[in-house]
């Protein structure tokens, strides 16, 4: 089987250099065409010293005329690149976006939530909204992905099947997360330079985070009733990594076991997702460098509460790792080939 062509547009940021380093494990990619604006004429090992040794092209800018030479397009831009080079791909292209601008069904909620029109809106019904673990192989379907924002991953992942299985109750969701800088892209040192970023724990986006969006928009679908959640978000003085703490109230009927049961049993066949001892006491550390999500179940001292805990990479499951797993769906490569 030949070795499927891709294009990276974006190559030179943290999610954009770790996609790099994953895809050249990758046995079934060809990585043709790295891009980027102020980055054009260097190698990509200037970003990343790991990398001075492999065979990579040096970067250029990106020109529509190479999507003729591709398949795969990753895009890990600004939010509304990629709805630009949406327009023009080829019939052979499959475009997987790593930032916000496939992620919403209805172009009025991207104007709402991110404060900019829509520039492809008659591309977003080729596109679909994909978590791996829930969309699995209804992404075959379509010519564009949408990848998940890291905040997202690691509070569906748990909360998708609880609400499925009618666990929990949806009227005050409390949910906790802490990320790395990483998370904010690399312009963040500059944005922090007076906050001492590398020492200081800072809450952002209080109430109105733009990934309040796709969690609403996920976790409708299987409630299907209106649901109520507080998202809080923080910046932490480590480089990657995310925790997330979600606090639930139980329904009737149910218990710790049951709901440890459930995550359990959805989760069975989730190469990466684990399922940890009720009461585990989880840690970013526990999945750094990985494409794991280690989820925990936790007792509190009312019978009907419980916390959980999600942990993730926010660069790989929760960035390039995850887009890898869909493009290995999408072509029907070994589930976790090049995320090993």
């Amino acid at each position: 089987m030949r070795k499927l062509e891709v294009l990276i547009a974006g190559s030179t940021g943290y999610i954009g250099v770790q996609l790099i380093k994953l895809l050249i494990k990758h046995k079934n990619i060809n990585i043709k065409y790295l891009c980027g604006n102020t980055s054009v004429g260097k190698n990509i090992s200037y970003y990343d010293n790991s990398l001075t040794k492999k065979k990579l092209p040096k970067i250029i800018k990106y020109d529509k005329k190479y999507l003729k030479d591709v398949d795969v397009v990753f895009t890990a831009l600004p939010n509304g690149e990629a709805q630009e080079i949406s327009k023009n791909l080829k019939n052979k292209n499959i475009l997987i976006d790593l930032a916000a601008d496939f992620r919403l069904s209805k172009s009025s909620d991207y104007l709402k939530w991110y404060k900019q029109k829509h520039k492809a809106v008659n591309m977003i019904k080729k596109s679909i909204y994909a978590l791996p673990e829930i969309t699995g192989k209804k992404i075959k379907k379509f010519s564009i992905i949408g990848c998940p924002g890291c905040y997202p991953t690691s509070i569906l992942l748990p909360l998708v099947p609880l609400i499925k299985n009618k666990a929990i109750k949806i009227d005050n969701i409390i949910i906790d997360s802490k990320s790395g800088y990483s998370g904010a892209g690399r312009t963040i040192h500059k944005k922090y330079r007076k906050k001492n970023l590398y020492e200081s724990l800072s809450a952002y986006g209080v109430g109105f985070h733009r990934h309040n969006s796709e969690i609403e928009q996920e976790l409708k679908k299987y409630a299907k009733s209106k649901i109520f959640f507080t998202f809080t978000p923080h910046l932490t003085p480590m480089f990657r990594g995310i925790l997330s703490t979600i606090y639930l109230d139980m329904k009737l009927g149910f218990s710790i076991k049951k709901v440890q049961n459930i995550l359990t049993k959805y989760h069975k066949g989730n190469e990466f997702v684990k399922i940890q001892k009720i009461n585990s006491f989880i840690s970013t550390n526990d999945i750094i460098n990985s494409n794991y999500c280690y989820i925990s179940v936790c007792k509190t001292k009312y019978k009907n509460k419980i916390i959980i805990l999600s942990a993730i990479d926010n660069l790989i499951k929760g960035g390039a790792g995850q887009a890898i797993q869909n493009m290995n769906i999408k072509y029907g490569f070994k589930y976790n080939e090049g995320l090993k």
